[in-house]
């Protein structure tokens, strides 16, 4: 599990894919310091599981399912990417519960610059729509965020400096590609719903 907080922007250096799936290496000082085999490291919200660590780089294999419904699969060397190592059980839980099991993506609609913070408002995939609300929980790229506002089509976040300056979510434009997860107590909540309908 991880809260959407980012620890710190990693650095692409190879995805290798064929046979429907892939090997992913990343550059991230921080998130090798104690990282091991087995760990889970989210990349750009993507929960992956580390199969070798080499200095400051860590490898994960990516499958074909992931390549294709994530931003991972069109990585290249150089990409920037926020990383997150799993939630300690004596951590800080700064964000909210976030999976790492990405919904869809999206892209950037608008962004509008302020003096002290930016508001981005981003494509609402159809299918994940009654799972944001206003003041709501959704993490982007891996990134916890209050949802500002939300419309039949379309929702909006705040990024403060902070954010845009420490996250890939700072250089993201319209057109680009964003991994979105919804709040998994949405999720939950409707599942219970359906079964008392039953």
């Amino acid at each position: 599990m991880f809260t959407g907080i980012v620890e710190e922007l990693g650095e692409v250096v190879e995805l290798v894919t064929g046979d429907g799936s892939g090997r992913l290496t990343v550059r991230g000082p921080l998130v090798t310091a104690d990282a091991e085999p087995g760990d889970s490291v989210a990349v750009d919200g993507v929960c992956l599981t580390v199969v070798d660590v080499a200095g400051e780089l860590f490898t994960v294999d990516v499958m074909g399912e992931t390549l294709a419904r994530t931003t991972v699969g069109g990585y290249g060397p150089g990409d920037a990417v926020d990383l997150e190592r799993a939630l300690r059980a004596d951590g800080r839980f700064g964000g909210h519960i976030v999976q790492g099991h990405v919904d869809a993506t999206t892209t950037p609609l608008d962004r509008t610059d302020r003096r002290e913070w930016s508001e981005v408002s981003f494509a609402l995939p159809p299918a994940l729509a009654r799972y944001v609300a206003a003041k709501g929980s959704i993490a982007l790229d891996g990134v916890s965020l209050t949802v500002v506002d939300v419309t039949a089509d379309a929702f909006t976040v705040g990024l403060i400096p902070e954010t845009l300056r420490r996250t890939v979510l700072g250089g993201r434009r319209a057109g680009d590609l964003v991994n979105v997860e919804v709040d998994v107590v949405a999720k939950y909540v409707e599942r219970m719903s359906e079964a008392r309908a039953l």
